[in-house]
């Protein structure tokens, strides 16, 4: 299975259509049927359900862009850092990030970075802990940001000098605005949004077996979204503080939790990772940014 193979059945699966997808690639229409054919015989399987005008994948052809995506991924990162390896001034970098008020010591770090190393040039991807996790663990990002504790087995890591604070984002004209913090009490009986991965991991930690008294309404991965449900009135979002606009005007407002609920940030990299040089000497400036933060 040939690496070309895989960004011919990309493009064809992006396009949806094999004569726009053979133009953007320089190739012959026959030449690109040809090599899909041969994939198709190679794994047994059928990719593409064909229509007169347009190209479908089957299941096993979704399954197959998945995987594909990654390798091209891969392959086009191993490549890039190669060609990095001569270059201490640049290169490229990838993150996979948490949402949470702490990226902003990694944005100040990157920036008195670039003074030096203009060449840098960082990608960003916006995750919760698995997604970013499985990223990291192909190969496909260098460092990942998560508000869970890290397996230490795996990874090597740096915490972050905070914590973010739990709290409940509601509508600024709600009764429960008028409470400077909210029990478990206040919650029972609410529509609740709340990312997953907080809903298993941080919420039990603060109400403990009174969660099932807790109606989870749904979850969203950005709290953005949730927020936008809020103001329609559609339930309540428990998240971290200054993710939202809840300044005066926003129609939201920001409540933390009692007792206080707050969890920490962490930056990891695999065991044994092999950087390129800019991505080696990122590295230290992120150790000094996140140490001064902890000396503050």
């Amino acid at each position: 299975m040939e690496l070309r193979t895989m960004r011919y059945f990309l493009a064809v699966a992006r396009e949806e259509n094999m004569t726009r997808a053979a133009e953007l690639l320089h190739v012959t229409q026959p030449t690109l049927s040809k090599q899909l054919k041969s994939l198709e015989n190679e794994l047994g399987k059928k990719l593409f359900t064909r229509h007169s005008f347009s190209i479908q994948l089957t299941e096993e052809g979704v399954l197959l862009r998945k995987r594909a995506e990654d390798l091209v991924k891969i392959a086009d990162k191993i490549t890039a850092e190669f060609l990095a390896l001569d270059d201490v001034l640049g290169g490229d970098v990838y993150f996979g990030l948490a949402e949470s008020y702490q990226i902003r010591h990694l944005a100040a770090a990157i920036r008195t970075f670039k003074n030096t190393y203009s060449g840098l040039r960082y990608h960003i991807t916006s995750g919760d802990t698995e997604q970013v996790t499985e990223k990291l663990d192909k190969g496909i990002l260098d460092f990942a940001a998560l508000v869970q504790e890290p397996d230490p087995i795996k990874y090597n890591y740096l915490k972050f000098p905070d914590a973010d604070l739990w709290g409940l984002v509601m509508p600024a004209d709600c009764l429960l605005s008028a409470k400077s913090a909210l029990c478990v009490d206040d919650l029972i009986g609410l529509p609740l949004f709340c990312s997953e991965q907080g809903w298993q991991h941080d919420i039990p930690r603060w109400c403990g077996s009174r969660i099932d008294q807790l109606r989870l309404e749904g979850s969203f991965r950005l709290a953005y979204n949730g927020s936008l449900f809020v103001k329609e009135g559609l339930g309540f979002l428990l998240t971290f503080q200054h993710l939202i606009d809840t300044a005066p005007g926003s129609g939201l407002v920001f409540r933390p939790l009692t007792p206080k609920l707050e969890t920490p940030m962490y930056l990891i990299w695999k065991k044994y990772q092999v950087f390129t040089p800019v991505a080696s000497l990122l590295l230290e400036a992120l150790k000094e940014q996140i140490l001064q933060g902890q000396e503050a």
